[in-house]
């Protein structure tokens, strides 16, 4: 059972008179048969198994990373002498970082060190050693007295009690990370689900659902006809293993267009299911309204996605939005212009969104023939910061460059990049209106007043949708790196993805090969996009671009 009475004090000793008490975040699952002392820390959707004993008595204190799992039999105690420095520059007896894997009777002993996304195999002793970030310990090793350096791959029966023995260890092979990332993958479906097996209403919801057969997601749904897609449910699931709350949003029609949004009642808990549940009465209760999700970084106290779930036909959608500025992609701009164009209303919100967080608003357009070697020119600058201003600029150039593609640009002017770039026009769009006022100045120089074309060709694709050919370019031009993940349909449940393996190609071309390639290698799962900022080392974008 999930338990917070397995947490007990420290006993007072000569060295400890405090009496520390376990913190234990509420989305960790942590079986009655375990027992955990002292000052142990552990992070969001920490798993703890039976049989588990963590002993914060004598040396302290712990730190288990969000995402860990601590499996059957595992021991983890700490010396009263010793020290290591954690991720926070803090001293701890033991510190185990994020998205770990510590397997079955493992012997972790303070002062020790175990980095992210760490893989330690069953029977190994950790003692009086560091464990550098995504090293893979393999079964029954004995690692003491020395550092491994990041990336290591140690195997079993290995005995590394030397500085030498532990700077001549392999590298650890992509086939190593998937391995120890599908470790971390289960055992976080396995909390969902101990966590599920413990709400009765979860329960009773899966066994409706197996009477009925439906095909809606247990483990987030709040009832046997959960208006939620699967990829809504996970995407809760992956806000929240990151840290971030959950908002919602709803708006009517009339103010859909003025970007006039209310917000739901506030959702305070961190579990995924009372989430879900938050969200569909939500739904329930602005049926025929617009209503959409907010992930929300509370230390940076600012949106990190914003997707829309449901519009005002009552069809539940999925609309990702995704990164640390995240627009919508409407479907097309309505061209049509008297003075201002009748712009989708998520083109408003967007440029409001942009104008906000400190962007510059720009506009490129091209031809058909041009379109397919990215030859895009700017039309005239805009450099009002008023949301009308920018509206009627734009309308100005849906105008001008009318039969022509027109894309709207954010531009962060500090660090002299652009942030998005949204098609707001294609050739098959109504013409605008006549009416509309062009903007002074020419349309042939790049924006800033220099002639340019993108460097970055645009990629074709018989398999992609334009959209993804799309960002594809556009996550490369914004210096991140392309992936890809697989799984087939009974482990999509459970949010269990495979790397589909390396994707280095740094052009759009290579990289839509690439992806055109998994797709047929993985022909009949779902396969989907990864967007990787290098310099912070997490996803910006996750996008589904084959089902079943």
């Amino acid at each position: 059972m999930v338990v917070r009475s397995v947490g007990v004090a420290a006993p007072p000793t000569p060295w400890s008179k405090n009496l520390a008490e376990p913190q234990i975040d509420t989305s960790a699952y942590v079986h009655s048969f375990s027992n955990i002392i002292g000052d142990v820390r552990i992070g969001p959707n920490v798993l703890v198994a039976p049989g588990t004993s963590i002993r914060a008595d004598e040396g302290f204190p712990f730190n288990i990373g969000a995402g860990s799992n601590i499996q059957d039999g595992v021991v983890i105690h700490g010396l009263e002498q010793g020290r290591v420095i954690g991720d926070d520059g803090k001293e701890y007896s033991v510190w185990i970082g994020k998205n770990a894997s510590i397997t079955h009777m493992t012997l972790i002993h303070g002062p020790a060190y175990i980095g992210d996304n760490c893989f330690i195999g069953f029977r190994s002793t950790v003692f009086n050693a560091r464990v550098g970030e995504g090293c893979i310990v393999m079964m029954h090793a004995l690692i003491q007295d020395v550092e491994i350096p990041p990336g290591k791959y140690v195997p079993s029966g290995s005995v590394i009690t030397n500085q030498q023995q532990a700077d001549r260890l392999p590298d650890v092979q992509q086939a190593d990370i998937q391995f120890s990332r599908h470790v971390v993958d289960i055992n976080e479906a396995l909390r969902s689900g101990y966590q599920c097996a413990e709400n009765v209403a979860c329960v009773t919801n899966i066994r409706n659902e197996m009477n009925t057969a439906s095909n809606s997601n247990g483990f987030g749904a709040s009832s046997s006809n959960s208006t939620l897609s699967p990829e809504v449910v996970n995407q809760v699931r992956q806000l929240l293993d990151s840290g971030y709350r959950i908002g919602t949003e709803h708006v009517d029609e009339r103010r859909f267009r003025t970007g006039s949004w209310k917000s739901c009642a506030p959702i305070d808990s961190k579990q995924v299911s009372q989430v879900v549940g938050a969200l569909e009465a939500c739904l329930a209760e602005h049926r025929g309204e617009y209503v959409r999700l907010i992930g929300i970084d509370p230390k940076a106290k600012r949106r990190v996605l914003e997707t829309i779930i449901q519009r005002p036909n009552g069809q539940a959608t999925f609309s990702r939005q995704s990164g640390s500025y995240s627009p919508s992609r409407p479907s097309s701009a309505s061209a049509g212009a008297a003075g201002s164009a009748s712009f989708d209303g998520e083109v408003v919100e967007q440029v409001r969104q942009l104008i906000q967080s400190g962007y510059r608003i720009g506009t490129e357009h091209v031809d058909e023939r041009r379109f397919r070697t990215g030859s895009w020119k700017s039309c005239a600058p805009i450099d009002s910061k008023q949301v009308s201003e920018v509206m009627d600029a734009l309308a100005a150039c849906l105008v001008e460059h009318s039969g022509e593609y027109v894309r709207l640009i954010g531009i962060d002017p500090k660090a002299k990049r652009r942030v998005v770039e949204t098609i707001i026009q294609r050739p098959g769009d109504p013409a605008p209106s006549a009416g509309a006022r062009p903007a002074s100045g020419s349309s042939s120089g790049s924006f800033g007043g220099s002639t340019s074309a993108t460097a970055t060709a645009t990629a074709t694709s018989t398999k992609l949708d334009r959209e993804v050919v799309e960002q594809v370019q556009q996550l490369l031009a914004g210096g991140f790196r392309i992936g890809a993940e697989h799984v087939d349909e009974r482990r999509f449940r459970t949010g269990s993805w495979k790397s589909c393996g390396q994707l280095d190609a740094t052009s759009a071309a290579g990289a839509i090969a690439g992806l055109e390639n998994f797709m047929s290698q993985y022909s009949g799962e779902y396969v989907r996009l990864i967007g990787i900022d290098p310099k912070a080392k997490r996803r910006v974008v996750e996008t589904i671009v084959q089902r079943p």
